[in-house]
């Protein structure tokens, strides 16, 4: 039985999943501009940069170009207090979006301020209540020493915030008490887009980021296709109805060089990869290692059920927006979790809307190479591929500064710092660790040693241990993933451990 499965399973993926890990050619993608998918809007006065096109543009490009970001400069406002000045945008009409972050120049200088955004509903035309933006998003992001840190387009940001389709918004951003504050701002023209405008010659903020900017994102419309909410769930429920359809139009070069990626587990442009059973799942193991296991090894080897996954294709990515090639980290020692802090307000059927806006987020104004997640999970409990190069592969991502190398970056969409994580979604992350830390041989339940990249809470070179399975705090001092979901990582220990048959 074991030699059946092996034949069956095991050897197709051979070429793909064999460790160590091999990079494939890198392929050239499609050049394309980016065009909205987005209808005429009323006039914005003060958008830096927007990408727009004719509407036989945006028809023959809906397909392969999905979305479109709006860069909003901030200014002084009208409004000072003797404390300080207060940076932002009064209320306006702007084309619609559904994710916003506030972005500026060095991506090295912490934002050390409040930002507060209120929008309008593109469905209601109500404006929400002010929200705040998380602001400490700077310790997401490359290495240091790393080529996609070098590259000169990185930029600091806050986290992105998913408010859901509007077509207005209001900004500030009030410095931090110890450089001075303001009280409680009214806004200038609350509710009205008639006759707002920003203040002129109020000055600086010394305290804040220079080049900073408001980033509207649209994440593109979803083509017809097959569902990506056919994915199975951690729990194995059954999707929610009236989900978001993936785009699966025609494939560009990239698309296709992303799906090659996962070829060997999957047909060529497959939206989803398929779970496999525990037994299964270690039959293929052995049939990619070989005589790199011993018999005890062979017999049973440590590794959890694969889940299933939706691939970059199920959830819509457009290629073009991330670089060409591919990067790997020679194996995969620990797993660092996450939390998007882009709220909780979505529903399943629109995780792949907010995947592709993360994605555009951090490619476009974040200038980061590719999605800085390797894995994102919804609250449904639904795994889905990120950066891209491979599900089975060391795909080096931009999740933990300075731990990047041999780690690989899982996200649980929404905020977790006054909200419980759904037990799907921590159901989802222990059966995904449990696969892919088994995949490179490791335990759950143990340390392993990393060494720090610089630019977190270790010195460069220095040599740390670390739990196999960590928070982003761990390595950083953040908040992320969120004080609730950090202490359900023991839980995802055990649970990974005991998928593995620890």
């Amino acid at each position: 039985m074991r030699g059946i499965l092996a034949s069956s399973i095991g050897v197709t993926c051979a070429a793909a999943l064999a460790l160590p890990l091999a990079p494939p050619a890198a392929a050239s993608a499609a050049s394309v501009s980016s065009v909205s998918s987005a209808g005429t809007p009323a006039p914005v006065a003060d958008v830096a940069t927007r990408t727009v096109g004719t509407a036989g543009a945006r028809a023959g490009a809906r397909a392969e170009v999905p979305g479109s970001t709006q860069s909003l400069p901030l200014r002084p406002l009208t409004r000072e207090r003797a404390s300080g000045a207060v940076l932002g945008l009064t209320p306006r009409t702007v084309r619609t979006f559904s994710l916003l972050g506030v972005v500026w120049d060095d991506p090295s200088v912490d934002l050390h301020g409040r930002v507060q955004v209120r929008t309008r509903a593109a469905s209601t035309g109500d404006w929400t209540d002010w929200q705040d933006v998380e602001t400490h998003y700077t310790q997401h992001g490359a290495d240091p020493d790393s080529s996609e840190a070098a590259s000169g387009k990185a930029r600091g940001a806050t986290a992105p915030l998913w408010v859901g389709e509007s077509d207005g918004v209001e900004v500030r951003v009030l410095p931090e008490p110890d450089a001075g504050e303001p009280e409680d701002v009214d806004p200038v023209g609350t509710g009205s887009d008639e006759g707002a405008s920003d203040g002129e010659g109020a000055g600086e903020v010394s305290t804040l980021p220079a080049g900073m900017r408001l980033d509207l994102v649209d994440p593109g419309e979803a083509e017809p296709g097959e569902s990506a909410e056919g994915a199975e769930g951690a729990e194995g429920a059954e999707p929610a109805e009236g989900a978001e359809v993936p785009r699966t139009g025609v494939m560009t070069a990239a698309a296709k060089a992303a799906s090659a990626a996962n070829s060997a587990l999957v047909p060529l442009g497959a939206t989803q990869i398929p779970s496999l059973t525990a037994e299964e799942t270690r039959e293929e193991l052995v049939a990619l290692r070989g005589t790199g296991l011993t018999e005890q090894q062979q017999a049973k080897p440590y590794i959890g059920p694969r889940p299933s996954i939706v691939t970059r294709r199920g959830w819509g990515a457009d290629e073009s927006l991330r670089e060409k090639s591919f990067v790997y980290t020679s194996k995969v020692k620990a797993a660092f979790v996450h939390h998007t802090a882009s709220g909780n307000s979505y529903s399943c059927s629109q995780a792949p809307s907010l995947i592709r806006g993360f994605y555009r987020y951090h490619t476009k104004s974040l200038g980061w190479r590719d999605i800085g997640y390797n894995f994102l999970v919804d609250k449904c409990g639904r795994i889905y591929e990120g950066r891209a190069g491979g599900v089975a592969k060391p795909v080096k991502g931009a999740h933990t500064m300075g731990f990047n190398s041999k780690t690989t970056g899982i996200a649980v969409i929404g905020s977790y710092g006054s909200k419980k994580p759904s037990s799907k979604a921590v159901k989802a992350v222990a059966r995904l660790t449990a696969w892919k830390l088994g995949l490179h041989g490791m335990n759950p339940k143990k340390k392993t040693s990393l060494t720090s990249g610089g630019g977190n809470l270790y010195a460069k070179g220095k040599k740390v241990k670390m739990k196999v399975i960590s928070g982003h705090r761990d390595g950083f001092n953040t908040s992320c993933p969120g004080g609730k979901l950090h202490k359900k990582l023991g839980s995802v220990r055990s649970k990974a451990a005991g998928y593995q048959g620890r």
